[in-house]
């Protein structure tokens, strides 16, 4: 078998990396290099060619992840009309959907890398610096007004991790639903009589009240 040239190792390292960075987000980072070399089409051997560690993988693939602008994330542009805040309920509706949550590979990188992060504190400070970085842009991007978007994304990010871990439950959209209501409706619609949960009580005939 002839040599690989150097275009196409390149081209297999960039292959590898976007694989990586689908798997991770799908099944965590402990997926092992056989199985990610096998959905890559690629041979054990050519791993180590290609990369010095499986840490500098799991680098280059958050980074891959948060590049990545097909990622299902709150990192988008604003929509051509200029409205905010219909962006806003969009991005929000997407995020928190049914198909976000069962196509994690495809999905948000800060939901995605959470927990693997968090069981990892050690993970090179490359993974670290893109992730806290990927986090301040994406709540940014949902500020509203004095809010600065980060109380949004962490309803966003936790729902979709607890609905991902209850999927096989009626609780897994409940929690959708719960994270998308609280976060697209407004204070004044919260306030109006068909959302009120203190309904006026009433007196009987002897000066008693009792609940509406």
């Amino acid at each position: 078998m002839g040599r690989v040239s150097r275009a196409q190792a390149q081209e297999n390292r960039q292959y590898v990396v976007a694989t990586a960075s689908r798997l991770f987000r799908e099944k965590g980072t402990a997926v092992s290099i056989a199985d990610l070399m096998t959905a890559s089409g690629l041979t054990h051997g050519a791993f180590y060619k290609q990369f010095a560690s499986k840490e500098e993988l799991v680098d280059e693939a958050i980074t891959h992840a948060f590049e990545d602008p097909s990622a299902h994330s709150p990192a988008g542009p604003e929509e051509p009309s200029g409205d905010h805040e219909a962006a806003r309920r969009t991005l929000i509706e997407q995020y928190l959907s049914v198909w976000h949550r069962d196509h994690a590979g495809d999905g948000c990188p800060v939901s995605g890398f959470a927990t693997d992060l968090g069981r990892e504190p050690d993970q090179g400070a490359r993974s670290q610096h893109v992730y806290i970085n990927g986090v301040r842009n994406r709540a940014a991007r949902l500020a509203t007004g004095d809010d600065d978007g980060m109380a949004q994304l962490c309803t966003m990010v936790g729902a979709l991790v607890l609905a991902r871990a209850t999927r096989d439950d009626p609780i897994s959209e409940e929690l959708l639903r719960a994270a998308r209501t609280a976060l697209t409706t407004s204070d004044s619609e919260r306030t109006a009589p068909e959302h009120r949960t203190d309904r006026p009580r009433r007196t009987d005939r002897d000066g008693l009240t009792e609940a509406g």
